[in-house]
Formats: C-alpha cells, sequence, structure tokens
C-alpha cells in the first residue's frame, strides 16, 4: 500500500478521498490501534498527507489486482526437451570395457556364471543395473550414479555437457565436479576434472589473473659495454629465399 501511494502520490494528493482495496485485513484497524512500532509510527505519519479510507477485498475477489497471476487460462501448452545420446553411448561402451561388461553380465543374470575379480566380488552390493545403465553407490547414503566406462572420448563428451554447454555455463573446478558427480562415477573423476579445466579454451582466455600484472618499466641503462646481453626472438616476417619467417636479435 504505501508502495502504491508514493507510486502514484501526484494523482492521489488533494482533499478529494479516494479508497485503497487490499486483501490484507490488518490494514483496517492498523490506524487505530494504541500499539504500534516505530516503523507503523513512520508509515502513519506518510499516511496522513493523503485522504483515503481502507476497503477490505479477498484476494480470490481482488481479481483486477491479480488478473495475471490468477488467469484461467494459464496452463501449460507445450514442453520440450532436449534430447542426448549420451546414455545410449555410455550402454553401447559397456561391451569394450572388460571390467565393467562383466559386471553388467553378472547383475544381469545372477544365475550365470561370470568370472569376477575378488576386487569386483567384494563391492559387487554396491552396483546395480538398471535399463542397461550400471550404477555405483559410493557410501551407503548416497544416490546411485552411472559408472562411465574406460573411454577417454565418451568421458570428455561427459565433461563437455557438464562444462561447456550454454546451460553449464564453464562454472568452475568444484561446481563442475559438483555437476558431473552428481549423476556420473569412474575411478579418479576429480582429477579428469581438474586437467580438463585446464586444458578449456574459453576458461584460460577470460578467467582473471592470479595476481596483478606489474606495469612496464625501463631496462636499467649499462654502465660499461659487455656489462647486459639481451637476446630476444622475432617471428611472422616476410620469409626468406629458404621460407624462414624468424630471426634471433
Amino acid at each position: 500500500m504505501k508502495y502504491a501511494l508514493v507510486k502514484f502520490r501526484v494523482h492521489l494528493l488533494g482533499q478529494k478521498p479516494f479508497v485503497i482495496y487490499t486483501d490484507h485485513a490488518s490494514l483496517r484497524t492498523a490506524t487505530s490501534s494504541p500499539h504500534l512500532s516505530q516503523r507503523m509510527a513512520r508509515w502513519l505519519s506518510f499516511f496522513a498527507e493523503y485522504n483515503f479510507t481502507v476497503e477490505y477485498k479477498p484476494g480470490k475477489q481482488n481479481v483486477l489486482a491479480d488478473a495475471l497471476s490468477r488467469r484461467p487460462d494459464y496452463e501449460l501448452a507445450h514442453l520440450a526437451y532436449l534430447e542426448s545420446p549420451l546414455y545410449e553411448l555410455i550402454r553401447e561402451a559397456y561391451a569394450d570395457d572388460d571390467d565393467l561388461a562383466g559386471l553388467v553380465e553378472a547383475l544381469s543374470a545372477p544365475n550365470k556364471a561370470v568370472e569376477l575379480t575378488a576386487r569386483q566380488r567384494s563391492r559387487l552390493h554396491r552396483y546395480s543395473v538398471v535399463e542397461g545403465l550400471l550404477y555405483y553407490q559410493v557410501d551407503g547414503g548416497d544416490e546411485p550414479r552411472i559408472v562411465v566406462p574406460n573411454d577417454e572420448d565418451l568421458r570428455h563428451r561427459v565433461l563437455y555437457e557438464a562444462h561447456d554447454t550454454p546451460l553449464s555455463g564453464h562454472l568452475g573446478r568444484e561446481k563442475t565436479y559438483t555437476s558431473v558427480a552428481r549423476n556420473f562415477w569412474w575411478p579418479h573423476m576429480y582429477k579428469w576434472v581438474r586437467k580438463y579445466l585446464q586444458t578449456c579454451v574459453t576458461c584460460q582466455r577470460v578467467k582473471p589473473a592470479p595476481s596483478a600484472s606489474a606495469p612496464l618499466m625501463s631496462l636499467p641503462v649499462p654502465a660499461d659495454c659487455w656489462r647486459s646481453v639481451s637476446m630476444d626472438f622475432i617471428f611472422e616476417l616476410p620469409a626468406d629465399a629458404r621460407g624462414h619467417t624468424g630471426i634471433l636479435v
């Protein structure tokens, strides 16, 4: 109410009375209450400049003020979603991973004899297969995560989806790792994330420098000959007869 009075002050000031309709029932008696807070006292001092009365109108009847939020036709018309072949690529890659192929087969057909290593058998209770995807539960209270096979291109594809896409926004190392670890798992995943971000061209180009660069400074003038010897390369010069485009000075 105070915002509306301030917004339309130039139109409301004067002797002509007006009515304020509000769905805040307590405002009807706020001006006559004997116990006022300091804030309410300041508001009443401001309200005294106007000639108005307050009338209560329930929110369901206040259709003019709440017209946009109470539209009867405000329903979902169409739902669009992006499809990614990532999960299908993971399913197909299990067959090329000797370790994970045995786990998938052992969990998909429990009665079939499958050779597993002692390490795999000790952790078999942490794995599960759902719709052809192998899940791994790191700790007892964690949600199972999709196991990504030992395929470098496929793991880079997962990192790309979590870091480079427009919806990802090139997050930092910790946030990217959290985004990947929410749904996927493979050994030494944090190292993969760190190395991937170090090679991200966009991040290297726009991220701030760890320290401020010092301004250009003049070189000291040597007092005698051969007190200072400097060398430098110059490239991108016009090619000579041998095709050379750089010199050492």
